[in-house]
């Protein structure tokens, strides 16, 4: 039995490794492909290449890891079953539970792995990965021009190329607007011909300019007799003309990681969970006050307000009043209201519709700020359940795998791939329906994100 555990943990094993790179590198590439215009262009040096794509690998682990384990099992079941090994062992008496007996445990040990991963250490890699991501989005990208349209790319210069030569590099009908001294258009640079490149350091752009003129207009001065403003001109004509222009702001400048800490996704369980809490207490309070100002605004309001002051009885009268001689009576509005004369009723109006402006006003502001903090309350407890369905799913995928596997028959890259994707679709579809729901606050947060699971289950069963 020892050898035959043996046989099926290697088997497993060295399928799963190869299947979980995989995985990693078809979800990277899809990464890759949703961000590919933030990242060309931007000149970018291959360290900070290669650490924005270990941080969005390590990201991608906790997708990775249940889809790695259902392929992985449905290739190490299938070979199995393809070259007859598991007829041998039924045949043997032994049964298929417990030939997956050692593999259970290692998926129940990476549903534990991916959990703690999810939990200490995506929140790290997301939290890196998103902050040079944004950094990498605010950087200017390289300076590109494209013939026949103006480039605004260098920061004061305004520059214009007729053509290109693809193989020479040689630009022809050059236009150049210096703004440098923000002031207008002051300085015109024209050249028939040129080339345009970096410097060694990349901070500047070298211009090297063939055949033209420099327009520039001088500073303004007043004649002092017809105080007439005039503006002398200056005109240079060049056979050959270098300009060096610096490339400020094309830098990647490394943002503070602390402006994205806060973020759901940054977050272990424990932090979570105190974000949970402080936006329901939030809420609480926002629904508190607001019942307490409604109270305030439509029922202790003065009524000397609607009525005159001679009309309202002095406290005094009332203490002396005998408690017996008191009549609870039925009150109409309406009859009320015409027992006013004109000027009361007109008066009652004007303030009524002054508060039903002012509550219709406070109700807005607090359903806005409600919806707002209802659904950032919402990403937080998505993302608490989410650790959880996910390392959960690498164990249900497992038994799915595994026993499809030996229905099938087939291993290698082939069908089992076919087979995992159109699981995987199916669970990621549910996953996305429910957290659609819960964002929309149909659902709960629990039922939502565990419909998908509790689908699966039974069929894993």
């Amino acid at each position: 039995m020892k050898k035959l555990h043996l046989l099926v943990i290697k088997s497993f094993i060295g399928t799963f490794i190869l299947t979980f790179f995989f995985v990693i590198f078809i979800l990277l590439m899809q990464f890759l492909w949703k961000y590919i215009d933030d990242l060309i262009g931007k000149g970018l040096e291959m360290n900070v290449i290669s650490e924005f794509l270990l941080y969005t690998s390590a990201s991608l682990v906790p997708m990775a890891l249940p889809l790695a384990v259902l392929l992985a099992s449905l290739m190490t079941f299938g070979n199995l079953a393809e070259n007859l090994e598991l007829l041998a062992f039924k045949s043997s008496g032994i049964s298929l539970v417990r030939i997956m007996a050692p593999v259970m445990i290692i998926s129940a040990a990476i549903s534990i792995a991916a959990f703690v991963f999810a939990n200490n250490v995506m929140p790290v890699t997301n939290l890196k990965m998103r902050s040079l991501l944004y950094d990498i989005q605010q950087q200017r990208p390289e300076l590109t021009i494209k013939p026949g349209v103006f480039d605004n790319t260098l920061e004061g210069y305004s520059i214009r190329i007729g053509s290109r030569d693809s193989k020479t590099s040689l630009l022809r009908d050059i236009l150049i607007f210096d703004h440098t001294k923000k002031q207008g258009n002051i300085r015109v640079t024209v050249a028939d011909s040129g080339y345009m490149r970096m410097s060694a350091d990349e901070k500047h752009l070298l211009l090297t300019l063939y055949n033209g003129r420099t327009y520039e207009e001088m500073q303004k001065q007043k004649k002092e007799k017809k105080h007439i403003k005039s503006y002398p001109h200056q005109r240079d004509r060049f056979e050959h003309q270098d300009m060096i222009i610096e490339m400020t702001g094309f830098g990647l400048n490394r943002s503070d990681e602390n402006l994205f800490r806060n973020a759901y996704s940054m977050l272990n369980i424990g932090q979570l969970h105190h974000f949970e809490d402080s936006l329901t207490m939030d809420l609480d309070t926002i629904l508190s006050d607001f019942h307490y100002t409604m109270d305030k605004t439509l029922v202790d309001k003065p009524k000397n307000r609607l009525m005159k002051r001679s009309r309202i009885v002095a406290d005094s009268v009332k203490a002396a009043r005998d408690p017996g001689d008191i009549v609870i009576q039925k009150i109409l509005l309406d009859t009320m209201f015409t027992k006013l004369n004109k000027l009361e009723q007109r008066r009652a109006l004007t303030q009524a519709i002054t508060f039903a402006r002012s509550n219709k006003s406070i109700t807005k502001s607090n359903v806005g700020t409600n919806e707002w903090k209802i659904s950032k309350l919402r990403r937080y407890q998505i993302e608490i359940q989410r650790k959880y369905t996910l390392s959960l799913l690498c164990l249900i995928f497992f038994f799915i795998g595994a026993p499809l596997g030996a229905i099938i028959r087939k291993g290698g890259l082939g069908m089992p791939v076919i087979v995992s994707v159109l699981l995987f679709l199916v669970y990621y579809v549910i996953s996305m329906t429910g957290e659609k729901f819960v964002r929309e606050d149909i659902l709960p947060p629990f039922a939502g994100m565990w419909i998908s699971t509790f689908i699966l289950i039974p069929i894993s069963i």
